[in-house]
C-alpha cells in the first residue's frame, strides 16, 4: 500500500490557493458567516441561550452597500444580545472607566458597538465573552479619538502618549520606587483607564499566549498610528503602496485576532504563527480597513484638515478624479477580499485541524460583520454621490 502523500510545504500555499478558486461545500461552510451556509459544526462552545433556529436568508439591512463592493450579507444580529451588550458597555464606560463627558453620549450611542460586536462574533458562547471584544473595541476607539483624531487628538507628541497607554496592555516592570507612579498614571486619562480595565477583563478569559498575541497586534496598531501622524506633521502624501503598508498596521487586525478568545477556545500559538495563517489574518485586516476607508470617505472629507484614506491617496498620487480614485479603491478592496478567501480556503484544505478551521471561519465571519456594521451605521457614514 503506497504511503500517503505529504502535505504541501508552506511555500506552496499560494499555488494551492489558485486550485481553490471555487471552494468545496465544506470550505464554503468554514469560510462563510451566519447568513446561510451553517455554523453549528464548528461551534465547540455552548451558548447560554437556546439553540438558534435554522438559518434563513438575511433580511435587507439598513443603509446601502458601496456599489460594486464584494461582500457577503449577514443575518441581523441577535437583538437580545445587542441590547444586553449595549447596556453593559455603556455602564462600563460611564461607571467603571469614566470614559466620556455627557456631551459625547450621542456619539457613543451612535457608534452602535453592541450591534457591531454581536454581528462580528455570533459564536460567542455568552454575553460575557462578547464583552471581552466590546470593551477592547471601545478602548481602542477612545485612544484613536482622544490621542489621534476627533476629540483633541494631534500628531504632536503622539508617540509618548501611545507608549504610556500601551503600558496599560503590556505592564511596566520597574523598581519599587517608581512602580506606584506608573500605576497611578493608568488612571490619568480616559484612554488609559479604558485600556487598563478592558485588558484586565480580557486576561481573566485569555491564555497567556492569547494575551501576548493581542499585545503584539496592538503594538502593530500603534506603530501604524505613528506612521500616519508623521506624514501629517510633514504634510506628506504617501505613495499608494506606502499607504497600504501603513494600513496593514493601522487597521482592524487586533479585533479578528481575538476571535478564538471570544469564541471560548484557543488556536495554539504554533498554528497561529504559521506563515499561511499570518497571511490570512493580514489580508482580512487589510480588506476590512479599506472598507472603513470607503464608508468613512465623506465623513473624513467634511472634517477639518486633510485626512488620508485610500481614495484620497490614489487621486493625489495617480492624478485621477475623486470618482475614479474611489472606484479604484473599491477594486483594491475586492482583490484583497478574493485573495483572503482563496488563501483561507487553501489553509483550511492543507491544515484540516478543527481549531484552524474554526479560527479561519471566525475571521471570515468577523470580516462580514465588519462590513455589515459599516453599511448599516448611517449615523456615522454616508456614501459619496459617484453613481
Amino acid at each position: 500500500m503506497p504511503a500517503p502523500e505529504p502535505s504541501p510545504p508552506q511555500s506552496s500555499l499560494p499555488a494551492a490557493a489558485s486550485r481553490f478558486e471555487a471552494p468545496s461545500t465544506v470550505l464554503e461552510r468554514i469560510l462563510r458567516g451566519p447568513s446561510g451556509l451553517g455554523t453549528a459544526s464548528l461551534h465547540l462552545a455552548r451558548r447560554e441561550e437556546a439553540p438558534a433556529p435554522p438559518e434563513l436568508p438575511a433580511a435587507p439591512a439598513e443603509g446601502n452597500p458601496v456599489p460594486g463592493l464584494y461582500h457577503h450579507p449577514v443575518a441581523e444580529p441577535d437583538p437580545a444580545r445587542v441590547e444586553e451588550v449595549s447596556r453593559r458597555i455603556k455602564a462600563w464606560a460611564l461607571d467603571e472607566v469614566d470614559l466620556y463627558p455627557e456631551d459625547w453620549e450621542d456619539q457613543f450611542d451612535g457608534f452602535s458597538v453592541g450591534r457591531y460586536m454581536v454581528a462580528c462574533h455570533p459564536d460567542a458562547p455568552t454575553v460575557d465573552h462578547l464583552m471581552l471584544a466590546t470593551r477592547l473595541m471601545v478602548a481602542e476607539n477612545a485612544v484613536d479619538d482622544c490621542y489621534c483624531e476627533d476629540h483633541g487628538g494631534s500628531p504632536i507628541g503622539l508617540g509618548g502618549r501611545l507608549l504610556l497607554a500601551h503600558t496599560a496592555l503590556d505592564p511596566l516592570h520597574t523598581t519599587a520606587e517608581y512602580q506606584p507612579q506608573w500605576a497611578r498614571s493608568l488612571h490619568s486619562d480616559a484612554p488609559r483607564r479604558a485600556y487598563r480595565s478592558a485588558m484586565e477583563y480580557f486576561l481573566q478569559a485569555a491564555s497567556p499566549s492569547q494575551a501576548d498575541r493581542f499585545r503584539h497586534d496592538m503594538a502593530r496598531l500603534h506603530m501604524g498610528y505613528l506612521a500616519e501622524a508623521a506624514w501629517a506633521q510633514t504634510d506628506h502624501v504617501p505613495e499608494v503602496w506606502e499607504y497600504l503598508a501603513m494600513r496593514q498596521f493601522n487597521n482592524f487586525r487586533p479585533c479578528p485576532t481575538i476571535t478564538d478568545t471570544v469564541g471560548g477556545y484557543e488556536l495554539p500559538a504554533d498554528l497561529h504563527a504559521q506563515p499561511a495563517m499570518q497571511r490570512v489574518i493580514a489580508l482580512a485586516g487589510n480588506a476590512t480597513t479599506i472598507v472603513n476607508d470607503l464608508y468613512s470617505y465623506t465623513k473624513e472629507l467634511a472634517a477639518p484638515g486633510r485626512h488620508l484614506n485610500l481614495p484620497v491617496v490614489i487621486a493625489e498620487r495617480e492624478g485621477i478624479s475623486e470618482r475614479e480614485a474611489y472606484l479604484k479603491a473599491v477594486e483594491v478592496h475586492n482583490e484583497l477580499m478574493h485573495d483572503f478567501e482563496a488563501e483561507a480556503a487553501a489553509l483550511a484544505a492543507t491544515c484540516p485541524v478543527p481549531g484552524v478551521q474554526r479560527f479561519v471561519r471566525g475571521v471570515a465571519v468577523w470580516v462580514d460583520g465588519n462590513h455589515y456594521w459599516h453599511q448599516t451605521n448611517t449615523y456615522r457614514y454616508s456614501l459619496p454621490d459617484f453613481w
